[in-house]
This record gives structure tokens, C-alpha cells and sequence, in this order.
């Protein structure tokens, strides 16, 4: 394609679509995606918290496991409860490594004939193989590569959605997934997101990608967004990116992801790490990960050191910046158990200077997800 720095990236169905609205792209893992548009990062960002973004997410993997048996084959990867989950229903869990370690989180649904599982893009090669190799001959792994994902949130998403469908949208509460006939496209649609907002990610053909695309910008509720304001609004909504938050050094004890682990498996057990991990569940661990809110306007950027009083290391930022909703810097990361409590005062580094501030709650800004 024109403009193509690497020949090695790939491209999204929406990548004609993405220039045509003056997006500025950039490589991301392995594909070219859209950073910004016009608008810029924080008018994307607050649009979305106002009113609709509508984000490209197709490089991450879509994914069906087909087979009677396909829960509980992938429960003895994960320590996600997916058993008891009901046609239409989904659930955030994490594939793991021997040691409790995260491989990569991912969203799993049930499906009339298995699961529906995405995951994250700079992973999904290896969750595809890892899958391929640890389920049983019973259940087929089939990659969905012929299929894109938008994402499509904010207040204002139910009403941009329902414009385009006869099926009843507020029939679908948060974490629940249909099929669902978009503006005369055959969709799968889950009432799911990453931005802490109400909205939707909608598997579609990759042929009928950006035609739908185009029929829900029309008008000025929903606006395109990039992968800028898919983080700041992300980092608000306190919620972890992989390869940055969590990844295979951290558990999910450690990571406060403790409540994606149901009840039946923390007694049970089954899966990988589970012996690391019902320990760290029973007698807590030595670090954990915390919001942290700088004093003044200066963000405090992932990697900086986090010390406390005496100047004594206890932790480190693993993403940060300014976040647009809140009009301050925000940050999370990592400290040592007993610096873990929310007010309690810490100091980054930046730049060689000790920047004070204290661990906050997360999230930052309040979830709004419709639980109907």
C-alpha cells in the first residue's frame, strides 16, 4: 500500500478508510494502525467519554475453539471459571505460565458449539500455537482471519448501534455477546470495551468492515479513534495493558486481577501456576500493583522508579501520562505490599527530579458499563 514505511507491517480492513479520514499511522504490533485523526488525542478522548468513539481493533486475534468440551479443555489454561458460563456470556481471564506468570489476558465467550476468544495482537501467534498444542484433538482452534473488530464505545454507542439494527441493543447487558444483524451485515456483537465506557465490539467480515465503519460515522455523535486515546482512556479506567502492566513476571494476585479467578477454581486449582498463585491468594504477596497520582502537571511516564520518603526504592511506574477527563497526570505500577495502601506518599522519578505524589484507587475515572 502507498505510504507503507515496512513492507512487513500488515493492514487492517480499515486501512484505505484510515487515511481517508487523515489518521496518522504508525507501526503497532506488526501492523500499520491509526495513532490519531484529526482531532487529535484529547478531543478523541473526551468525545468518547461524551459522546462515541469508534476504534479499529482488528489486529487483535479472534479466535473459535469448536467442541463440546472446548470450556473445560481451556479452563486447564486459565484460571477463569468458563464452565459455568451460560451461551452468550463471557468473561476476562488469563492464559498462564508454570510459575502463575500472565502469557496474555484475553476475552472469552461462550458459543452455541464452543468459545469465542480474543486476544491481544502482539500475542496472538503464540496464544493461537500455545492453544493449538495444549487442548485436547476434541476441540478445534480455528483463527478467524477473515473477520475485523471494531469497537465502538462511549454514552452514546447504545443509540449509534440501535440506528443500525432491529435487534433490541439494550437487551444486551455488559459481558454478554449476540448475533446481531448490523446495517444489513451478519455481526457477532458484545457489549464489552476497554475504555471503562458503555459500548461494543463488533466481529465483523473483513469485506463488510469499512462499509459499516462509514455507516456508523455518519452524523456527528460517533467519531473515529485512534490507538492515543485507546490508552489514555484505558489508563482512566484503570484497567492493564499487556506487555506493560502484566505480563509473564507478574501474576494476577499481584497484578489486583485476583477477582477474575472464580470460586470453584480458586478450590479446585487445575490450572497452570494454580499451586504459585492459591498461596499468594492465601498469604498475600510482596508487591502490588497501585494507581499513583503525581502532585502537580508533570506525567510520570512508564520505567520511572518510585521510592518512598527516605528515598528508598519501592517500585516502578509501569504506564503513565496525562489523563484528559481528570485534567492531572495519573500512573499505575508496581510497589512493595506495605507502600500499597491508597494515600500513602511516594515519590517518582523523572528526569533525575523526585516528583512527589500518592497511590490512588483505581480506577481514576468511574466505570459506566450497562449492567441493565
Amino acid at each position: 500500500m502507498p505510504g507503507n514505511p515496512d513492507p512487513a507491517l500488515k493492514f487492517t480492513p480499515l486501512a484505505a478508510l484510515h487515511r481517508s479520514l487523515g489518521a496518522k499511522m504508525v507501526p503497532f504490533a506488526g501492523y500499520e494502525m491509526p495513532v490519531q485523526f484529526a482531532d487529535g488525542i484529547v478531543k478523541e478522548h473526551l468525545h468518547t467519554r461524551s459522546a462515541a468513539g469508534l476504534f479499529d481493533v482488528s489486529h487483535m486475534g479472534q479466535v473459535a475453539l469448536r467442541g463440546a468440551d472446548a470450556a473445560a479443555a481451556l479452563e486447564a489454561l486459565v484460571p477463569g471459571e468458563l464452565q459455568a458460563l451460560k451461551p452468550g456470556r463471557m468473561r476476562y481471564t488469563m492464559l498462564l505460565n508454570e510459575a502463575g506468570g500472565i502469557l496474555d489476558d484475553l476475552m472469552v465467550t461462550r458459543t452455541e458449539d464452543g468459545l469465542f476468544v480474543v486476544v491481544n495482537a502482539a500475542c496472538k501467534a503464540e496464544d493461537i500455537a500455545h492453544m493449538q498444542a495444549a487442548l485436547p484433538a476434541s476441540v478445534a482452534v480455528e483463527p478467524l482471519e477473515d473477520r475485523a473488530l471494531l469497537a465502538l464505545q462511549g454514552p452514546a454507542a447504545a443509540d449509534a448501534l440501535q440506528r443500525l439494527t432491529d435487534a433490541p441493543v439494550d437487551g444486551l447487558r455488559f459481558m454478554a455477546s449476540a448475533a446481531m444483524t448490523v446495517a444489513g451485515v451478519d455481526c457477532f456483537v458484545s457489549r464489552s470495551g476497554y475504555t471503562g465506557e458503555d459500548g461494543f465490539e463488533i466481529s465483523v467480515p473483513a469485506a463488510n468492515a469499512s462499509a459499516l465503519a462509514e455507516r456508523l460515522l455518519a452524523g456527528d455523535t460517533v467519531r473515529p479513534v485512534g490507538l492515543g486515546a485507546r490508552d489514555t482512556l484505558r489508563l482512566e479506567a484503570g484497567l492493564c495493558l499487556y506487555g506493560h502492566d502484566i505480563d509473564t513476571t507478574t501474576t494476577p494476585i499481584e497484578a489486583d486481577l485476583a477477582w477474575a479467578i472464580g470460586k470453584r477454581r480458586r478450590a479446585e486449582g487445575g490450572f497452570p501456576g494454580d499451586a504459585v498463585i492459591l498461596a499468594q491468594l492465601r498469604d498475600g504477596t510482596t508487591r502490588k500493583r497501585v494507581g499513583f497520582r503525581p502532585d502537580g502537571r508533570a506525567p510520570v511516564r512508564e520505567g520511572a522508579e518510585l521510592t518512598d520518603n527516605g528515598g528508598s526504592a519501592i517500585g516502578t511506574v509501569t504506564s503513565g501520562g496525562f489523563g484528559p477527563s481528570i485534567g492531572a497526570p495519573i500512573a499505575m505500577g508496581y510497589v512493595a505490599a506495605g507502600h500499597a495502601a491508597a494515600g500513602t506518599e511516594l515519590n517518582a522519578t523523572v528526569r533525575g527530579k523526585s516528583l512527589p505524589g500518592r497511590v490512588a484507587d483505581m480506577p481514576f475515572v468511574e466505570h459506566r458499563y450497562y449492567r441493565g
